[in-house]
């Protein structure tokens, strides 16, 4: 496990780095979207972005699964989207999964899920 540690540590900093300008444009976290509404079209984009670069690393670039498990609507269908959206929000203790909450807020984090279950992952053109 010691072993570990540096590879977890360069994993952990190339994250903060590479999502610190999605954190910026989310206005630090939390505070990006009020609940129940929809991030604006820049900010969806940007969500899509991170969905399939950053959880796209773990979860397989196609989502179809890799460390993380599958993240198709085929796989997402029958869980509960409030459990899937809190998973991304606080992570899953005791296994690789991060918690998200310092990159996007909630509500952020239920639209990204509904996009998921609903299979509409594709980032459009600029």
């Amino acid at each position: 496990m010691e072993a570990a540690r540096p590879l977890m540590l360069a994993v952990a900093i190339a994250a903060a780095v590479t999502l610190a300008p999605i954190a910026g444009a989310a206005g630090g976290g939390n505070a990006s979207a009020a609940p129940g509404t929809q991030p604006d079209a820049a900010r969806q984009r940007e969500l899509l972005v991170l969905l399939k670069q950053d959880c796209g690393s773990c979860h397989g670039m196609r989502l179809t699964g890799g460390l993380g498990p599958a993240l198709t609507p085929e796989a997402l269908r029958t869980k509960p989207a409030e459990s899937l959206a809190a998973t991304i929000v606080y992570g899953r203790t005791g296994t690789a999964m991060p918690p998200w909450r310092r990159f996007m807020s909630e509500a952020e984090a239920d639209w990204l899920v509904a996009r998921m279950i609903d299979g509409a992952t594709d980032v459009g053109p600029r």
